[in-house]
């Protein structure tokens, strides 16, 4: 039997929850190298001599003056001039990731181990990071910024008014989840000044979980969550100087409960900071530039969108940070749909767009800004949404050339060094996946073969790719694991695996696609089709139309969109046994099976619905009312997308999962729509999980617990094998 663990976690992945954060690649100056943890300790870690690796830190040099035991650390940076480690541990956990714990510092020539922040609560620093020139670090603790002095240790604060609901350099519940923020100041690039965030969040309600198994007498943990309709956290941004000791706020124009700022960096001369805009429907975008001095800002840049705008986070691994500079910190390059496909343009500082990337394709993701070169590299794959290929364009713009050979199929992720000459390479598909190979760029030569190299296990089923064309005209990306020893002139059960909204893809072509991680045993095996399909809204390279048809129709038509995939299927393939269909997912995907059993329940027969949203209405403000609307203006959008309305048309075999102790989807979607099964005399099976969070991974047992609850009731409702 594989890995329970590692199965939930490929599960996890694979519905798009999000996974702690990882140690970001940190390039030597030169390029040719990176820091990194080994059994070593940190070390620098050659590219081109693999063997060839430097000692920055032992292991031994990791346990602190007067202990016995190794310091526990998450993550490291490396000083600007390479003198000294700062290091991150002993972390707790902050929302989804651990972004809280203790600071220290390593000095390379003195061999010595200094804690940050000596006097204030242990394990509360979050966020520590060097000034441009090494000498200081600040760092956020009991939502107050810091700074201290490591020539002396001695520390000040440069904010004074931080509390649970002032929030200084950091952010709350909802902007952290949808946004991707969590570091909230910047250093100027000269050191100067610190700019920061600064959220009310006194306005916003604490949603009440309540634990009744740690104690004798239960109690309740609060959370600020601001549900759909309510208002945000009043949001500002604030300059703080280090010469005079005093903080100016930037005079943004808006009002601060009505408008998001997702963004925000220094321009490179120190003298002002850049920023983006949205309202609260998220359907307009400004980039605004503030001088550092007077706080007086103005607007270069403003785009909308009949539906809504993503910010960079939507497609650099959750993370907004940083701004794209190029010719000296004149211009930056910015990404839109404006013109129906995801598009690099490049933008002065008075506002003037020109557009790169021409083709009619959409931008993936860019990987790497090459300035000296004038290069721009980024993911794409223009004829098969499934898939992921490395791609180069002049920032004179022009047309795009594919980099990566057709050699590698699949998905391709590439780390690229900070000179633009090398990369770490990794490939996936069905077939095989390979990973830390080195090549060269542009020209793709392999310089260091893969560390590791794995083949599809032979006597494993694998996914096989295909396109369905529904009655309304629209086709479908689709996989599916046939049953070992397949027949076709039998009848097979099949279950479909669905997430359906604008947070995931499902089908894509790479290692684990097609695995499920929360049955035990092969689902081939035992005699399933296992198949997933690509509605439209999710977000797949197939153009802007095809991610924002869905905007005020999650719930509806990304739900037509399966069910009419699913009829399709069945007219296709006569070896389904249309007697025997299931349905299941995780979150988004959880309401997305409690929607196809409500809205077709002649379709589905079996669903299993993990920490479901059933009610729109329940969900966080950011999230919903971006692919929603505002609630003020079409709830009934809201509620005809919602599960809730349509758990009386309950027909089939349901198992409901939700942990208690779920932050993000609240337990209170499924009591509530507990209650309107009991209504309704629809009888159901229901799986509470004590305290656990969304990934309903914690406490002893909960992982097979879990998938064994998911395995047997499958097979029970849905029974496997040919008939």
């Amino acid at each position: 039997m594989r890995s329970i663990k590692k199965l939930i976690n490929i599960a996890l992945c694979f519905l798009c929850l999000s996974p702690l954060a990882a140690q970001k690649t940190q390039w030597t100056p030169d390029g040719n190298a990176y820091y990194s943890f080994t059994k070593n300790g940190i070390e620098t870690v050659n590219l081109l001599n693999p063997g060839k690796n430097q000692t920055f830190l032992s292991s031994s040099e990791l346990i602190p003056p007067g202990s016995s035991e190794a310091l526990d650390v998450q993550s490291f940076e490396v000083s600007p001039d390479e003198k000294s480690l700062l290091l991150f541990a002993n972390t707790r956990k902050v929302w989804r990731d651990n972004t809280r714990g203790d600071y220290w510092i390593f000095d390379k020539a003195s061999k010595k181990l200094t804690q940050l922040g000596k006097g204030l609560p242990g394990e509360s620093l979050m966020f520590a990071k060097f000034s441009p020139d090494g000498k200081k670090v600040a760092y956020v603790s009991k939502h107050n910024i810091y700074i201290e002095d490591l020539s002396n240790n001695k520390y000040s604060k440069i904010t004074n008014d931080g509390t649970d609901r002032i929030i200084n350099g950091t952010f709350d519940w909802a902007y952290e989840e949808e946004f991707g923020t969590q570091d909230g100041f910047r250093w100027s690039p000269d050191g100067s000044k610190i700019a920061y965030w600064k959220l009310d969040a006194r306005g916003t309600k604490n949603f009440l979980m309540i634990n009744n198994t740690d104690s004798l007498y239960s109690f309740t943990i609060p959370v600020e969550y601001p549900k759909v309709g309510e208002n945000p956290s009043g949001c500002s941004i604030w300059l703080y100087d280090l010469a005079s000791k005093s903080s100016k706020k930037a005079n943004i124009a808006g009002d601060e409960m009505q408008n998001y700022i997702p963004r925000m960096e220094w321009v490179l001369d120190s003298k002002s900071i850049i920023l983006q805009q949205l309202n609260r429907k998220q359907n307009q975008s400004k980039v605004i530039v503030a001088d550092a001095n007077s706080g007086n800002s103005k607007t270069i840049y403003t785009e909308t969108d009949p539906a809504w705008i993503d910010i960079k986070s939507r497609w650099n691994d959750n993370d907004p940070s940083g701004w794209d500079w190029i010719n000296n910190g004149k211009e930056f390059l910015w990404l839109s749909e404006k013109d129906g496909w995801r598009h690099i343009y490049k933008i002065d500082l008075n506002g003037k767009e020109t557009l790169i990337t021409k083709d009619d394709f959409d931008v993936i993701k860019p990987e790497f800004f090459d300035v000296p070169n004038k290069l721009i590299y980024f993911l794409a794959s223009p004829k098969n949404a499934t898939q992921e290929y490395l791609y180069k364009v002049s920032m004179n713009g022009g047309k795009s050339e594919r980099v990566t050979p057709e050699s590698y199929p699949g998905t391709n992720k590439y780390s690229i060094s900070s000179n633009g000459k090398l990369a770490i390479f990794s490939n996936s598909s069905v077939n095989a996946r390979s990973n830390g190979s080195i090549i060269s760029l542009p020209d793709h030569k392999e310089l260091v073969a893969a560390k590791n190299s794995t083949k599809a296990d032979p006597s494993r089923s694998k996914a096989e790719f295909f396109q369905i064309t529904t009655q309304d005209g629209i086709t479908l990306d689709g996989w599916v694991v046939k049953p070992k020893n397949f027949d076709p002139n039998k009848k097979y059960p099949i279950v479909f695996t669905v997430y359906g909204e604008p947070g995931a893809q499902t089908v894509t072509d790479s290692f684990y696609t097609g695995w499920n991680g929360l049955y035990i045993g092969d689902m081939a095996q035992d005699g399933y089709l296992y198949v997933s399909l690509e509605n439209r809204g999710t977000p797949a390279p197939r153009g802007r139309e095809w991610r924002k048809s869905v905007y005020r129709k999650i719930g509806q038509l990304n739900i037509r969109d399966q069910a009419m995939g699913a009829k399709a299927l069945f007219a296709k393939w006569p070896y389904i046994d249309t007697s025997r269909v299931a349905v299941w997912g995780w979150s988004g995907g959880g309401s997305s099976t409690l929607n196809l059993l409500g809205q077709y329940p002649d379709i589905y027969q079996t669903g299993i619905a993990i920490a479901p949203v059933a009610n729109q209405l329940f969900y966080d403000n950011i999230y919903q009312e971006r692919y929603m609307g505002l609630p003020q203006e079409n709830r009934e959008d809201f509620v005809n997308g919602s599960p809730l309305a349509y758990a009386k048309n309950l027909k089939g075999n349901l198992l409901l999962v939700h942990g208690t102790g779920d932050d993000n989807v609240h337990y209170q979607n499924t009591e509530v729509y507990v209650n309107e099964l009991i209504k309704y005399n629809k009888q159901f099976q229901l799986m509470s999980y004590p305290n656990r969070t969304h990934s309903i991974s914690e406490g002893e047992g909960t992982s097979l617990h879990l998938a064994t609850l998911f395995t047997q009731y499958l097979k029970e409702h849905c029974p496997p094998g040919p008939r």
